[in-house]
């Protein structure tokens, strides 16, 4: 990588540029963490966290399967014109639009300085600290692959500015984390392909797809490098807490870098996190998936299909029969049909088709949005399956897969662990909070409603009728056994 474009991201992301200095002495960091954390601490929820009110804010953790969601949960949900502009197909939230009800961003906590606290419902999904910095690697990677069609670095960036200076589309060059992860990747990539051509050789010593440093960063060098360090390492933490650097708090550059300087000084911004996982009305759980989609079909989408159930508008079918316009991500000038119908976090949707887009608002049952779900979820995974073997072709034969995980070193992952620390004790937490979501909301009530409305409705009413049935003629077994005992004694 260019040293003089990487010290330039390094500047920005470590908020050198337009920001005050501060001082790193642990006395003053101590001081500044604290304050801000006794601040967030004070922000409590008042009304019952359970129920969901006007706004529903899904803060996407990058990587953790969000986007999914927002396609086949909460598209099947909300008409496009109750989603707040800037919700993921713009850049950052505009708030002239009031009466939104659905904001899905990338976006950290700190957003919730500019939404009607008291009016917003907060949700979102947490994954495996060392899963999610794989999948985090993997991706940046995928993503950067797809300009090796180009003959070299300067040719892809220029092609990537004509195009995206000509569509309306956002590219993932403008989302944020991508925005860093994926230039910083592109450019590594070129730099190791021009190395084999001045070799004259394009031979790789290792197996290991993670290790093959003659084509793609290694994964230990990728997570020892500074910008990792910013961006991702305990993302989910400081995403939780809105200390990145996309937050829209002013003093979180200073907070986010005392922690990161006194490792001590984590747990103050940890349990800001915990507090904020506690008030949500929903944390889901990437491991968990069918679990997780479950619960949210029951815990959110019952909400949302009681509250906007009865007021669907004409005007509303009418917005929502009309084609959605497909948002391309002009990464690249890519072979067959790679700048078509691309989502900016850069997997090609499936859901700007009118086959995918067709609403089942208004009068369903969680059951029939479940239905949709698993339908759309289908279609998407085979989707995202096709692009991941095109990209990562550019880069064989290196081959990201769950098998080929297994190979990466005990130490490696070890270190991961370490340095995503407070990410593992906040997913612990989440795992907690998911548990007691479970159990408060799939008891006997959440058994009998998931049971009416499951596509195996109907089989299991018979059999809970029959088995109804059964207990009554043994209670009537038991009341003439009984009345024969009490006839006996009498006589």
């Amino acid at each position: 990588m260019d040293l003089t474009l990487k010290f330039s991201i390094l500047l920005l992301l470590l908020g050198f540029v337009n920001a005050s200095p501060f001082t790193n002495d642990f006395g003053h960091c101590e001081r500044v963490v604290k304050k801000w954390a006794s601040s967030s601490l004070e922000q409590e929820v008042k009304e019952d966290k359970h129920r969901l009110r006007d706004l529903l804010f899904f803060l996407h953790v990058p990587r953790t399967g969000g986007r999914t969601y927002f396609h086949c949960f909460l598209r099947k949900l909300y008409y496009s014109s109750l989603e707040c502009p800037r919700s993921y197909d713009k850049l950052r939230f505009d708030p002239r639009k009031r009466h939104c009800r659905l904001l899905v961003t990338h976006d950290d906590y700190s957003m919730m300085s500019k939404l009607p606290r008291e009016r917003t419902s907060v949700v979102t999904i947490l994954r495996d600290p060392v899963d999610r910095v794989f999948s985090t690697y993997e991706f940046s990677v995928e993503v950067a692959a797809r300009f090796l069609v180009h003959p070299n670095l300067t040719s892809a960036t220029q092609m990537a500015r004509r195009i995206r200076s000509k569509t309306k589309g956002v590219s993932t060059l403008d989302i944020w984390p991508w925005k860093y992860l994926v230039p910083w990747m592109r450019e590594d990539l070129f730099s190791r392909r021009d190395g084999q051509e001045h070799r004259g050789s394009d031979d790789v010593q290792s197996n290991d797809p993670y290790n093959m440093e003659e084509v793609v960063m290694p994964l230990h060098e990728y997570i020892n490098d500074p910008i990792a360090q910013e961006i991702v390492h305990n993302g989910e933490t400081f995403q939780v807490a809105g200390l990145t650097n996309n937050s829209y708090l002013s003093e979180s550059h200073e907070v986010r870098h005392c922690v990161q300087r006194y490792k001590h000084l984590g747990e103050h911004v940890l349990e800001v996190a915990k507090k904020r996982l506690d008030d949500m009305l929903y944390v889901g759980l990437t491991e968990e998936h069918r679990e997780s989609a479950t619960m949210f079909a029951n815990v959110v989408g019952a909400q949302v299909i009681s509250q906007l159930g009865g007021s669907n508008s004409s005007e509303e079918s009418a917005t929502e029969s009309k084609p959605e316009q497909s948002y391309s991500v002009s990464d690249s000038k890519s072979d067959n049909n790679d700048l078509r119908n691309r989502t900016l976090d850069g997997k090609e949707s499936e859901i700007a088709s009118p086959e995918t887009v067709e609403a089942v608002k208004g009068n369903m049952t969680v059951g029939e949005l479940m239905k949709a779900y698993e339908d759309c979820i289908s279609s998407l995974r085979k989707t995202q399956a096709n692009r991941r073997t095109s990209s990562l072709k550019r880069i064989s034969p290196a081959n990201f897969t769950k098998q080929a995980r297994l190979q990466v070193p005990e130490m490696v992952l070890q270190q991961i662990r370490e340095l995503n620390h407070l990410d593992v004790e906040l997913y612990k937490y989440a795992q907690n909070i998911f548990a007691n979501q479970h159990k408060r909301n799939f008891g006997i009530t959440g058994i009998w409603e998931r049971m009416q409305n499951s596509t195996y409705g109907t089989s299991m009413k018979v059999l809970s009728l029959g088995g109804t049935l059964v207990l009554l003629l043994l209670a009537f077994y038991v009341f003439v056994n009984a009345r024969r005992r009490t006839s006996k004694v009498k006589i």
